[in-house]
């Protein structure tokens, strides 16, 4: 598209944009799906830690219980492992075995940063020795590490072990990611541990459709930061006869479906609480449709995320549990209304996530990050 024909495409502001995406994440009012459907609608979670998916579904869903999330990993019908922007995600299995090989090329080029530590090795049987180890039985990295410098003593343990995580799509077996139980990071085979074979990569096309569905409208640069992949252009360019083209308050051309939920940019917007590293906030190029620029970087100390509070749908503060205490702290001043708003969905989230736990919520000093 030209630059006059992108002028003249509708322009969604950044209400607009605010307000469309939350309805996609499931954050304008809570949703009726189970926790199965509802992360494949969203493609996923980031799951760096243990506990953010579920806390990342109790902000989304209406009648949600850790217990849910936690069985469908018992179960094996979710799974944790390396995916998108190279990051742990919690997966539906059938989006494990068919996204994890869209960004196998991505993952292989991750590799060109540990060069010199695979000096000599053979990737290709490295990794024929890498899963005949985890398919053994789950291996944690430590274990690899070790079990991969017996064969190349002369290379660097460390890249050895992430050439296995690259090169191979491994999933951490529970009980880690179980809620309210601990486990080491054991790993096996997403093949494996499915017993399943993987599915061919998916069509690009088909992903942009996804990614819309649950992130736009957005542009190529919001899918390609997304997913961690470069050259999408074209696909959205072959994409274009159906879908509709917007373009945003700084000009950029923004692709969405055309039965896809773009509220009133009035419409009201609950508080909402959510975990670290949630995707709401990592999915786009720009991140202004959630994150005011004055409140830039307030939501990270160094390369960590801290837990992040919506108000009336934008960041608006932090939050963190302090024993039995839930501790808010907002940016700014918030109206009497809007507190009581946000301490109502604090308790709530409490009472979700603890059920019959005794709890406090205060509001501390305000965070000067």
């Amino acid at each position: 598209m030209t630059k006059s024909s992108t002028a003249a495409a509708p322009l969604l502001d950044t209400r607009a944009l605010n307000r469309a995406t939350l309805a996609r994440q499931l954050l304008l009012r809570r949703s009726p799906l189970c926790a199965e459907d509802a992360l494949g609608h969203l493609l996923g979670l980031q799951a760096q830690n243990v506990k953010p998916p579920y806390y990342a579904l109790a902000a989304r869903l209406e009648d949600f219980a850790p217990e849910h999330l936690s069985r469908l990993m018992a179960d094996r019908r979710a799974v944790r492992i390396v995916t998108l922007r190279s990051t742990i995600h919690t997966h539906t299995a059938e989006d494990c075995l068919t996204l994890r090989p869209l960004v196998q090329g991505a993952r292989d080029r991750e590799l060109t940063a540990f060069r010199k530590g695979l000096a000599g090795v053979d990737l290709d049987r490295l990794a024929a020795l890498a899963r005949d180890l985890v398919e053994a039985e789950p291996r944690t990295m430590t274990q690899l590490r070790a079990a991969l410098s017996t064969e190349w003593p002369h290379a660097d343990p460390q890249s050895l072990a992430v050439a296995a995580r690259c090169r191979l799509p491994l999933v951490q077996v529970t009980p880690r990611g179980l809620w309210s139980r601990s486990g080491q990071v054991a790993l096996t085979t997403a093949e494996h541990w499915l017993d399943r074979p993987a599915r061919p990569a998916p069509a690009p096309d088909a992903v942009v459709l996804r990614y819309l569905a649950a992130f736009g409208p957005a542009s190529v640069k919001d899918m390609q930061t997304w997913a961690g992949l470069t050259r999408l252009k074209d696909v959205f360019e072959r994409l274009r006869p159906w879908l509709l083209a917007f373009r945003d308050a700084n000009g950029v051309e923004l692709f969405d479906l055309p039965d896809a939920p773009r509220p009133d940019p009035g419409t009201p917007a609950p508080p909402r609480f959510l975990p670290e590293f949630d995707n709401l906030l990592l999915s786009h190029a720009d991140r202004t449709r959630v994150v005011p620029p004055e409140y830039w970087g307030r939501s990270w100390t160094v390369n960590q995320a801290h837990r992040t509070l919506l108000v009336d749908g934008f960041l608006a503060g932090l939050w963190k549990p302090e024993g039995d205490t839930l501790v808010i702290e907002t940016f700014g001043t918030l109206t009497k209304a809007r507190r009581e708003d946000v301490l109502a969905e604090g308790a709530r989230m409490m009472e979700t996530m603890h059920p019959g736990a005794s709890y406090d919520i205060r509001f501390g000093t305000v965070a000067g990050r």
